[in-house]
């Protein structure tokens, strides 16, 4: 049966101060820039045909625009709760892009790697209808946090191998050419050693890595290396912007220190950033929202593709 979506809804976008001038993209780009009139929404989109409820995206397009970069953003909740309605950057859509929000099965559906394989099959599908949508298929990046933040390492480091793709829209890639990994846990065994002395144990059997991977983290080291992103770190992984809080008692700091550690010595570009005094998100520091539309701009946006400021 084929995928099935939702009619369409157009909204209109928020107010934004005056647009800088807009250069002509390049010949070789064929960038159209969208027009500044609403947001064209379609809800529970599945991208995996007959698949599990949880197997569904929503997608936000700019009402006009060709070959235009996406973003897919994978919501947290510890792999156990959240949804795709939750903490969607739709005001990156008057910036010129497409938005992506993507639900995954959850642990209490399935076990590691199936949220691995959902994200990569979410990705092949958006990148095998990019033409019906108008997307730029060489241009996605993906973006997460917690939890999210986790898979959106993930398809950044194992971009050069298959073995997590599964299913349908296997003539295409589930590499993205872009991750912004903000506050994802990286290597499952150390976070006990670097938390926060009141913050709860992970080593745990009911902890959230645990349950992700169907038993105590410290018991299934074998599960545990193959959930870990830092384990895929190689030279050709894809650049990354990571923030994390100095005092998030959820996932510690030093997680995303370790991410960094394993992406430098592969010479993979990275930007990382510490929120001084943050805790897990919801951080009040400007500084973040300037670095992560910088970072997109940067790495997914062609020459002369024109930005709101």
């Amino acid at each position: 049966m084929a995928a099935t979506e939702s009619a369409p809804e157009t909204t209109s976008s928020p107010v934004q101060p005056p647009a800088q001038e807009k250069s002509a993209s390049p010949p070789d780009s064929g960038f159209i820039p969208p027009a500044e009139q609403g947001v064209i929404s379609h809800r529970d989109m599945a991208y995996v045909s007959n698949g599990h409820a949880q197997q569904k995206l929503d997608l936000h397009l700019p009402s006009a625009g060709k070959n235009i970069p996406l973003i897919i953003w994978i919501h947290g909740g510890g792999w156990m709760n959240g949804d795709k309605t939750q903490g969607v950057p739709i005001g990156y859509v008057d910036e010129g892009y497409a938005i992506a929000s993507v639900n995954y099965r959850l642990s209490n559906v399935a076990k590691f790697p199936a949220q691995l394989e959902d994200v990569k099959a979410a990705v092949r599908w958006l990148r095998a209808n990019a033409g019906k949508y108008d997307i730029d298929p060489e241009r996605i990046g993906v973006w997460g946090a917690s939890a999210g933040g986790h898979l959106a390492a993930l398809l950044g480091t194992t971009g050069d191998m298959d073995d997590f793709d599964v299913g349908e829209n296997l003539n295409v890639s589930s590499r993205v050419q872009a991750v912004v990994d903000y506050f994802g846990p990286t290597d499952f065994l150390q976070i006990d050693d670097n938390r926060l002395p009141a913050s709860e144990s992970h080593n745990k059997a009911d902890s959230p890595e645990s349950r992700l991977i169907g038993g105590a983290i410290q018991d299934n080291k074998d599960k545990v290396e193959r959930a870990n992103p830092i384990t895929y770190v190689n030279e050709g992984d894809a650049p990354f912007l990571i923030v994390h809080g100095d005092a998030d008692p959820i996932v510690p700091h030093h997680q995303s220190q370790l991410l960094e550690a394993a992406l430098k010595a592969a010479e993979v570009p990275v930007s990382f950033y510490t929120v001084k005094g943050g805790q897990h998100g919801r951080f009040n520091d400007a500084k973040v929202i300037e670095l992560t539309k910088a970072f997109f701009t940067k790495h997914l946006k062609p020459v002369g593709y024109w930005a709101l400021n």
